[in-house]
């Protein structure tokens, strides 16, 4: 026997007691660091986060969610975007130009049926942070003289209208960046285990307390107002990347006998009757997934699909009604290595 072969005989057994020993301090760490759990009320809604820490980030992680609340919400009366929509001379902060911009990507991508100047007929259908109106024709013309993204531009770092009456809503698109702040937190703080779940809105990164992918569940379609259903559709395994759901079954109300949905097609500026329920998309970041599961309800299933052909980075779980009311289910490739055996 040579001495290469001596030599690699004899360093065989410690390189495989030196990977077994990594193993070992890797597991050990992530059972000795204990698990933080918060919750609490924010963007009207309610969050939920876990993640592996020595001591509680509550205090910071809430400071961050209200940053995100002070630049794109439409209920605070001092946020960033509530001074666009009156016409103040005010510079936006960096989350509003971040939003802004991807916002206008994502509207890009989808014929611009993600378009956050809808907020005019979002806000006369009822479903806005103003009351409603009584829709007629009439209104829903004169609405939609002011909405559209090509009449809203960032010009040297300031908000540009064409019409002074375009006002401009985030919500589709501010709970997933909710998120992705919260997430950018705890990589600051060096924390490589979490879920972050902002109304239905999640990041999740590394692996659970049981030392595998994070669980996701899926709810079925059921009309839930009172956001009280539970029923699972189904469950995703996954991990480092972020998913959010958009569906009218949980956002709707009745006039004059008639169901209406609170997704606005930005086009017609009427409430969406199309045959998708429930659009769960899952990206890189939370905002992303946010705007694309917004863009496919108003979209409709075959546009959809045609969207997420040219976007394979994106991936999509949808329940849809088909031509006899039955529920069916559409998904991506990608969400069946995902889905719970």
């Amino acid at each position: 026997m040579n001495d290469k072969k001596k030599k690699l005989r004899w360093q065989l057994p410690f390189l495989i007691l030196l990977v077994i020993g990594t193993v070992y301090v890797i597991r050990t760490q992530h059972s000795t660091v204990p698990f933080q759990k918060e919750e609490g009320a924010i963007f009207g809604t309610f969050y939920h986060i876990t993640y592996q820490c020595d001591s509680s980030l509550q205090n910071e992680i809430e400071a961050e969610m209200h940053k995100v609340d002070a630049s794109l919400s439409p209920f605070n009366k001092n946020s960033i975007i509530t001074q666009i929509n009156n016409n103040k001379d005010v510079k936006p902060d960096s989350m509003f130009v971040h939003v802004f911009n991807l916002a206008k990507e994502i509207s890009g991508y989808t014929d611009g049926a993600f378009d956050i100047t809808v907020a005019p007929l979002v806000n006369a259908w009822g479903f806005g942070f103003k009351n409603s109106q009584n829709i007629t024709p009439e209104l829903i013309d004169s609405l939609l003289q002011f909405v559209g993204f090509d009449k809203v531009n960032l010009v040297n770092g300031k908000v540009v209208k064409q019409d002074p009456r375009t006002i401009l809503d985030c919500s589709a698109i501010a709970k997933g960046y909710g998120s992705d702040a919260v997430a950018r937190l705890l990589d600051r703080k060096g924390v490589k285990n979490y879920m972050i779940e902002i109304g239905g809105e999640i990041v999740v990164k590394g692996l659970s307390p049981n030392e595998q992918k994070w669980k996701v569940g899926v709810n079925k379609p059921i009309d839930d107002s009172l956001n009280v259903n539970s029923e699972i559709q189904t469950i995703l395994n996954v991990t480092d990347l972020g998913i959010a759901t958009s569906g009218n079954y949980r956002n709707f109300y009745y006039k004059g006998g008639k169901k209406y949905a609170h997704t606005i097609d930005p086009h017609s500026g009427y409430p969406i009757q199309h045959s998708i329920l429930s659009s769960t998309v899952l990206a890189k970041d939370c905002a992303t997934a946010d705007g694309f599961a917004t863009a496919f309800m108003v979209l409709a299933l075959d546009k959809a699909e045609k969207v997420l052909a040219e976007h394979p980075e994106i991936q999509a779980y949808f329940i849809y009604s088909d031509e006899k009311g039955r529920n069916q289910v559409y998904m991506t490739p990608g969400i069946k290595a995902m889905m719970e055996p």
